[in-house]
């Protein structure tokens, strides 16, 4: 299913200056269809029948409802912006009406469970430095034809902080993403900016944004990574990156995996969180 690729010295020099490595030809294609298909099933199977949570990086706090904070030990699914009526009916069929399906696969679904946990993948997380992993967060993203939403510019640690930092992104390619379809974008080197915000839990219930640097982003330093399907980017936790509308008539799906180092404190006020009933898990499949 994947090719073991261990990084070299070329390859992690390029992670520490870019922020961002992009491996290709990681995961076979039989592999990336296999996901596809499972969340093909996992989308017939859900009933939207009266619950319609939408997905949105331009006003987050304004669609933190509690299905999404409830869902960092669930497996649950969220609908594009321009997916909907005024009135919240479907413009469409829910399968094309899905912008992604969170945020615990890799523990709930055996199929991405399978997928997450392979020796190769555990090893690339230990090339980056990571040695006591575990794997916070997992999303199926499908970025829909015509109406895959903008995902404003951002890095992953406003969402999945810790102290000090520890985390990276996995983000599989599982169709050739392009800048047509929506590609990811990103800013080389612009980890070492430092952070910008953070999404906590809000005291009142809900969340808000704390603001840390206000200085707007050097967009103008975007880099597209258009990439084949199998293709793996491999994303530090402060880089500066985004996504495009998708207004092609093809979609541009991908499955992304977010570790961090056990040795590092995961705050209680960070938006995502789990039961104590479900404790995060490393690659070896035990509570840790």
């Amino acid at each position: 299913m994947f090719l073991r690729m261990p990084l070299n010295s070329d390859q992690l020099a390029a992670y520490d200056r870019d922020g961002f490595l992009v491996l290709e030809n990681l995961v076979d294609a039989q592999a990336c269809d296999g996901l596809r298909a499972r969340a093909t099933e996992l989308v017939r199977e859900f009933d939207p029948q009266g619950l319609v949570s939408v997905f949105s990086t331009h006003d987050q706090t304004r669609t933190s409802d509690e299905y999404f904070l409830e869902s960092g030990d669930k497996i649950r699914f969220f609908f594009e912006e321009n997916a909907l009526h005024p009135d919240g009916t479907l413009r469409q069929g829910k399968e094309q009406s899905i912008n992604k399906i969170g945020h615990a696969l890799h523990d709930l679904d055996s199929a991405f469970d399978e997928f997450s946990r392979t020796p190769e993948i555990e090893q690339l997380v230990s090339n980056l430095g990571i040695a006591d992993p575990l794997l916070l967060q997992s999303m199926y993203i499908f970025k829909q034809p015509r109406i895959g939403g903008e995902v404003t510019c951002h890095h992953d640690a406003t969402f999945l902080y810790t102290e000090p930092l520890r985390l990276a992104g996995l983000w599989f390619a599982l169709e050739d993403a392009t800048i047509d379809n929506g590609c990811l974008w990103a800013i080389p080197g612009g980890h070492k900016l430092g952070m910008k915000s953070r999404f906590v839990r809000a005291a009142g219930g809900g969340t808000r944004f704390e603001v840390i640097d206000n200085t707007p982003w050097p967009e103008e330093e975007l880099q597209p990574l258009e990439v084949k399907q199998g293709t793996v980017i491999v994303l530090h936790g402060l880089l500066p990156h985004l996504s495009r509308e998708n207004q092609s008539a093809r979609s541009r799906q991908a499955y992304t995996l977010h570790v961090f180092d056990a040795s590092a404190h995961y705050p209680a006020s960070n938006w995502l969180q789990r039961s104590t009933e479900m404790p995060l898990r490393g690659f070896r499949n035990l509570p840790h």
